[in-house]
C-alpha cells in the first residue's frame, strides 16, 4: 500500500538519483555539443570516479580530498584521452569514434577488475552529514539532501564555466569555425582537450559522491550510461539545460515506478523516451537538426 510518507520519501529519492544523472548527462552531452563525440565510455568514466575517490579515501581517510581527488584524476584521464585517442578520431565516421570509445570503456573497467578486483567496495559517508534530517512529514538520509544540493551546485558551476566565461566562447566558435579560431591565435585543440577533460570530471565526481548511496563494482557503468544516454534523449542532444530537465525527469520516473512495481522502471523510462522521440524528435530542449 502507497502512503503518503512512502510516496514523498521516493519524490525525494527521485530529485536525488535524477540530479546525479543530470550531472552525469551534463559530461556526455557537454562532450558531444563540443567536439560531436558520442562518448560510449562515458559510463566507465563514472565508475573510475568512484574508484579514484575510494582509492584516495583509503589513503588519506578524507571523504573532502576523495572527492577533489578523485575529480582532479578524472579530469587528468579525460584530457590524456582526447590527446591520445579522440583527437584522431574528429574527422573520422561517427561509427568509429563510437566503436573506439566503447573500445575504451571496456579497457577502463578491465583495468579497474584487474586493480580492486570484483568484489563491491563502500565508502562512507561523512561523518557531519551522516544519519538521518526530520523533515517535518518524513525522516529522510541526510546524505542524500547533501548529495541533491552537492550535484545542484556543480551543475550550476558547469554552466557558468561553459556558457559565461571565455571558455565557453571560444568553445562555441571552435564548433563553427575551428581554424578561424586558430588563425586568432587561439589552440582550439587544446580547448577542446580541457573540455573532454570537464566532461569525464563530471562523470567521475558523480561517481565520488554516489558512492557512499550505492556500493563501487567494475560494472556499475553498464546500467548508468544506458540510462544517461535516454535522458540525453528526453532532454535534447547536445543541450546542457535539457540534460538537467532530462535527469530530474528520469530520476521521478525511476524512483515512483519502483515505488509501485521496481521491475517496470526501467520500461517506463524507455516509454517516456519513445514518446518524446515521437513527440518531439529533437528532445524537449534540443535544437532541431541537431543529431
Amino acid at each position: 500500500m502507497i502512503t503518503w510518507p512512502n510516496f514523498l520519501s521516493q519524490l525525494f529519492n527521485g530529485a536525488a538519483l535524477g540530479a546525479l544523472l543530470a550531472l552525469i548527462s551534463s559530461g556526455l552531452t557537454i562532450i558531444y555539443g563540443t567536439l560531436g563525440v558520442l562518448n560510449l565510455a562515458h559510463g566507465a568514466m563514472f565508475m573510475l570516479g568512484g574508484y579514484a575517490g575510494y582509492a584516495v579515501y583509503a589513503a588519506t581517510g578524507s571523504f573532502l580530498l576523495a572527492v577533489v581527488g578523485g575529480s582532479a584524476a578524472l579530469v587528468v584521464v579525460g584530457a590524456l584521452l582526447e590527446l591520445v585517442v579522440i583527437r584522431r578520431f574528429y574527422g573520422r565516421p561517427p561509427e568509429d569514434q563510437m566503436l573506439v570509445t566503447f573500445g575504451i570503456g571496456i579497457v577502463v573497467v578491465e583495468l579497474v577488475r584487474l586493480g580492486f578486483g570484483s568484489l563491491a567496495l563502500t565508502v562512507p559517508p561523512p561523518a557531519a552529514i551522516a544519519g538521518v534530517t526530520p523533515l517535518g512529514f518524513i525522516i529522510y538520509p541526510t546524505y542524500r539532501i547533501a548529495v541533491l544540493a552537492i550535484a545542484a551546485v556543480v551543475l550550476a558551476v558547469l554552466y557558468v564555466v561553459l556558457y559565461r566565461t571565455r571558455l565557453g566562447m571560444i568553445v562555441r566558435a571552435g564548433i563553427e569555425d575551428s581554424v578561424m579560431v586558430n588563425m586568432l591565435g587561439i589552440n582550439v585543440y587544446r580547448v577542446f582537450m580541457l573540455v573532454f577533460g570537464i566532461g569525464a570530471m563530471a562523470a567521475g565526481f558523480a561517481g565520488i559522491i554516489n558512492a557512499p548511496v550505492v556500493a563501487l563494482t567494475p560494472d556499475m557503468g553498464d546500467a548508468v550510461l544506458v540510462e544517461t544516454f535516454v535522458v540525453v534523449v528526453i532532454g535534447g542532444v547536445g543541450s546542457f539545460p535539457g540534460a538537467i530537465i532530462g535527469g530530474l525527469i528520469a530520476g521521478e520516473i525511476l524512483s515512483l515506478t519502483a515505488m509501485v512495481d521496481p521491475s517496470y522502471a526501467q520500461v517506463m523510462l524507455f516509454v517516456v523516451m519513445t514518446l518524446v522521440l515521437i513527440l518531439r524528435p529533437q528532445g524537449l530542449l534540443g535544437q532541431q537538426g541537431r543529431a
